[in-house]
């Protein structure tokens, strides 16, 4: 047979596409695509400005005070408004790096703070009807400006705090967009209601705990990240659909209102009211207008201690919920034929990044008596390297200040840590750097604390014992395991702590048996990185936690709600053995004996038998 002969069979209909498909897939992608855009639209960073003060511009001087307080008004009058008003106080902001003047604030009255509240109290009526969508766009949008302005941002840290601006992006910065992120990308599911089991009594019910705002919440927050730990809280707070009164430390009282405002003016910009945030201006004397407040359900306490217990026992008044985070004394565990070079860098940054001014600084490090020596050596030299100074340009300089270690907030402390440093020397703790008050080449009154380095430190004295806040390195010897742990649990303080090793699972092992709300292990601080995980301590470091699902959790009002999963079929009715009047107090406990047999005996012969008990009291 010729080609031409074979019959090919065609189907003429198979390589055509079915035009009803064609539209309907045409149809369904545009659908999914205007659904794309709208919710791309709908999430979109809205843009907003926020003037810098001309405070941190490299041109800008002013005069320095020669005895740097925030109530030198009180001394030098001059530094007050031309009209102060009567019977009012305010506060001195200074720069602790330099002295220089920066503003003198008016701060509120507890007639002032009560408005706040209440106009606070007011806006949060609507913003509580919020979807998640609108406040993520309000995260999104405060998340872009950051990034956007991040410099700035570190200038007025480094201004009102005197750190340098690498610790200002480590530690205002990079944690602030990290929170920013997680409540973006995380936020709605720890909010989310979510559905709990039921047990066999519960069969046809179906039961779910829902997170309610609370209405106004409060944070007291501390000095040493004006940015991160105003921002902290106000976002969390928002995000749980709440409005947020802040009382910061008047120490960055300056640096703080602009900081704030920077989240007004994105409410703004986002359609929403800037009266849910509110910055109260005050000094601790006249904090009881909040903490004590009826309208504020939830306190979140960033702080000392002493000011801590003051917080809480004042919050009793209304019954107001309180997390505390007060602060510790974090140990870093160093287990035998640990890598020390490799280290090292970590642990430095641990005891000296923001001049030790770090909640969860490392305090106490701890090291096996095999390595004791070249660990002092190592950690000794690098130290003895250090350049405290500040990171700003002033006028005259032709680029930016070198420095590796910024000033403290304030030197009222200093006579305080020296006396700690030489009882530990008549202690036996060996000094090898620092141990002293840093004076600056031709800023004289700027609060500079050396680069301290103390070996051989009893964990006994009060430098092992008490939170330093500065940068000290405390460097301790212990020769078994147990020892190491014993002296890491060995103070009042139970906040982080770090566990360096060879070996993963010997640095588990110890890392579990200590007491903290958090380890990172071959690490410093990280946990706190993760906003996933809840942040807080134990003992006398507080109680309550913020951060993750469990800190925003604690913004609002945990309801449980039960309902009928099939109303149509079943629902909770009182058998007439039970009802109201009881017609036989021994048929009635029958039934019930029998019940509790038949749903938690453990032998299904004996639940049989309750069951035909319970039966038998019902009269069928």
């Amino acid at each position: 047979m010729s080609y031409r002969e074979v019959d090919y069979d065609y189907d003429d209909e198979g390589g055509v596409i079915d035009p009803v498909k064609l539209l309907t897939i045409c149809f369904a992608l545009g659908i999914w695509l205007v659904w794309q855009r709208y919710h791309s639209l709908l999430n979109r960073a809205i843009y907003f400005k926020l003037a810098p003060p001309i405070q941190i511009r490299d041109t800008w001087t002013a005069n320095r005070l020669p005895q740097p307080s925030i109530e030198a008004h009180l001394t030098f009058s001059d530094l007050l408004p031309s009209f102060p008003l009567p019977d009012r106080k305010y506060i001195t902001a200074y720069d602790p790096a330099t002295a220089y003047h920066l503003d003198t604030i008016l701060a509120d009255s507890p007639a002032e703070i009560e408005h706040k509240i209440l106009e606070a109290h007011r806006a949060q009526k609507k913003w509580a009807a919020t979807s998640f969508d609108d406040r993520r766009r309000v995260m999104r949008s405060l998340k872009k400006w950051l990034v956007d302005n991040q410099e700035v941002c570190a200038k007025m840290a480094c201004r009102d705090t005197g750190k340098t601006m690498l610790d200002a992006a480590l530690g205002e910065i990079i944690t602030t967009c990290s929170k920013l992120d997680w409540l973006i990308n995380h936020g709605e599911r720890a909010l989310s209601p979510e559905s709990r089991y039921n047990n066999l009594i519960m069969f046809y019910k179906s039961s779910s705990v829902h997170y309610e705002p609370l209405g106004v919440v409060a944070a007291i927050t501390s000095w040493n990240y004006p940015l991160h730990n105003a921002w902290s809280p106000i976002i969390a707070g928002l995000f749980a659909g709440n409005s947020v009164v802040l009382k910061c430390s008047e120490h960055v009282i300056w640096s703080t209102t602009w900081f704030v405002q920077a989240i007004k003016e994105c409410l703004k910009a986002c359609g929403h009211d800037e009266q849910l945030v509110q910055l109260v201006c005050c000094y601790p004397d006249d904090a009881d207008a909040v903490t004590k407040s009826p309208l504020i359900r939830h306190i979140t306490f960033i702080g000392s201690e002493r000011v801590g217990r003051l917080v809480a026992q004042a919050a009793t008044e209304h019954l107001t919920p309180v997390t505390l985070e007060l602060g510790g004394k974090d140990p870093a565990i160093i287990l035998p034929s640990t890598d020390l070079e490799k280290w090292i860098s970590l642990l430095m940054r641990g005891v000296y990044q923001n001049a030790g001014q770090n909640c969860i600084g490392v305090e106490r490090i701890l090291v096996h008596e095999s390595q004791y020596d070249e660990f002092f050596r190592l950690f000794t030299e690098r130290a003895d390297k250090l350049r405290p100074g500040h990171s700003l340009k002033s006028p005259g300089d032709t680029v930016a200040p070198a420095a590796d270690v910024g000033a403290m907030v304030s030197g009222e402390r200093f006579p305080g840590l020296e006396h700690a440093i030489h009882e530990a020397v008549d202690m036996g703790a060996v000094l090898s750097v620092g141990g002293e008050p840093w004076r600056h080449p031709y800023l004289e009154q700027g609060s500079y604390f050396k680069p301290t380095v103390l070996g051989e430190v009893n964990p006994e004295c009060a430098l092992a014992q008490s939170e330093l806040f500065a940068p000290i390195a405390c460097i301790m010897k212990y020769e078994t395991i147990e020892q190491a742990i014993e002296i890491a649990n060995g103070t009042r303080y139970g906040l982080g702590a770090s566990v360096f090793g060879p070996v993963r699972d010997d640095c588990m092992k110890v890392a579990k048996r200590l007491q903290c709300g958090m380890v990172a292990i071959n690490d410093f601080g990280v946990f706190y990185l993760n906003q996933d995980l809840p942040f807080g301590g134990t003992k006398y470091s507080g109680y309550g936690r913020f951060g993750g699902p469990e800190g925003l959790r604690a913004l609002t009002n945990t309801k449980a709600i039960v309902v009928d999963r099939w109303g149509w079929a079943i629902q909770t009715s009182i058998p007439a053995v039970l009802d109201y009047p009881v017609r036989s107090v021994a048929q009635s406990w029958d039934f019930i004996s029998g019940m509790v047999g038949f749903l938690y005996a453990d032998a299904w012969g004996t639940r049989i038998d309750a069951l035909t008990k319970m039966m038998r009291a019902s009269g069928r």
